[in-house]
This record gives structure tokens, sequence and C-alpha cells, in this order.
């Protein structure tokens, strides 16, 4: 399993909106990095993902303490294949809902351990942009490698992500606003854009 430190912020991208990127044939690393404000839509379709990349099991733990914070794990494919395909919803696994306690909001570092599978195409420069936002106000850019990955493999990754220092009152406003704290998370191979996922999160410590 490689642990993995989110890489520096680099230079800063030009300014650039959804609407823009909705025109673009090809998005890249680039141009998501110059969003201002969380998307309202997916930017890819699922179509798009040809590498057959696909997230199996999720883990947040406090690097701290070591205390597990959230888990979950996907069915094996021969469950899901025995649903009726009509019935899914295309953008079924895109989203995540997350409910933390505001505890989280003070923590310093959190590993995400992801385990992941795919296909039968050999992936170069597997990379992923996770941005946080709350409402249009941007918290943190993270930005992940995972490098090379063989066809049909399974592969596990921890990423650490270290948290910004937030003031009492945007703690404040984060907690009395549950899931106003959104994330886009971009995938790319080669510089591609080729998987798109939404996260929202609530800090109230309830549903």
């Amino acid at each position: 399993m490689k642990v993995k430190k989110s890489g520096g912020a680099g230079a800063a991208a030009a300014a650039r909106t959804e609407e823009e990127l909705g025109r673009k044939a090809l998005i890249g690393p680039d141009d998501v990095l110059g969003l201002q404000r969380v998307t309202s839509d997916y930017l890819c379709t699922p179509e798009e993902n040809v590498y057959k990349i696909d997230f199996t099991r999720f883990k947040i733990r406090d690097m701290e303490s070591g205390t597990v914070l959230f888990e979950i794990t996907k069915p094996a494919a021969s469950e899901r294949d025995h649903n009726d395909k009509k019935d899914i919803d295309p953008n079924a696994g895109r989203f995540v809902r997350y409910q933390f306690t505001p505890a989280f909001l003070r923590l310093r570092q959190v590993g995400a351990t992801v385990e992941f599978t795919v296909g039968d195409k050999p992936i170069n420069n597997f990379r992923m942009i996770e941005r946080h936002y709350f409402r249009d106000q941007l918290l943190k850019s993270f930005d992940f490698e995972f490098g090379f990955c063989i066809p049909s493999s399974k592969n596990t990754c921890e990423h650490i992500y270290e948290f910004p220092q937030l003031s009492e009152d945007l703690i404040r406003e984060m907690i009395l606003h549950p899931y106003e704290t959104q994330s886009d998370s971009f995938y790319f191979v080669d510089n591609k854009l080729v998987m798109h996922n939404k996260a929202d999160y609530s800090y109230s410590g309830g549903p």
C-alpha cells in the first residue's frame, strides 16, 4: 500500500467557469484548478471511464489517534450484476453524503484509504484533484498522484489530507449549515478527465 501526501499548490490556474468547461472536448487538470466554486453538475459521463476504474472500498481515519471515522465497502461486482440495469441511476456511486461530528473540523491530518480495480487497459499518470468548498469559498484543494496501474489489477492507496486551520467563525457556520460544505473529486488519466465524483458534508453530529 502506498501512502501519499497531497501535492503542493503550485502556480495558480486561470479562473474557469463550469459553463466554459462544459463546452470543451477535453478537460485537463488546469481547467478544474481554475474553478471558483463547486460544480452544479458532472463534467463527464460515466461512459468516459473507459479504463473501468471502480472504487470498491473507502476508509477515513484520524492519523493522530488511528480512529476510523468512516468506512464503506461496495458490494462485489457479481452481486451488483444481479440488479436490473434498467432501474440503475447512471450517476449512482458518483455521490457520497458524509455525516461527521463537530470534532472533525479540528483534526489536523486525516488518512483516506481507497481500494480500486481497473479494467484491461493500463493506466498511466492517474491523478486526482479534490476541491472542497463551503458555499462559494474554496477551503482547500488537494492533488494526489496514483501513478501507473497495471491492467486488471486491484490497488490500495492511502492519501494523507493536511487540513487547513479554520477560524472559529467559519467552523461555527459549517456546523450550523449541514451539507453546504461540498466537494468535487476529479480523476485524470494522462491529463484527461475520465471520472468526476461529488460529495457533501454535515458536521452537526446527526443526519
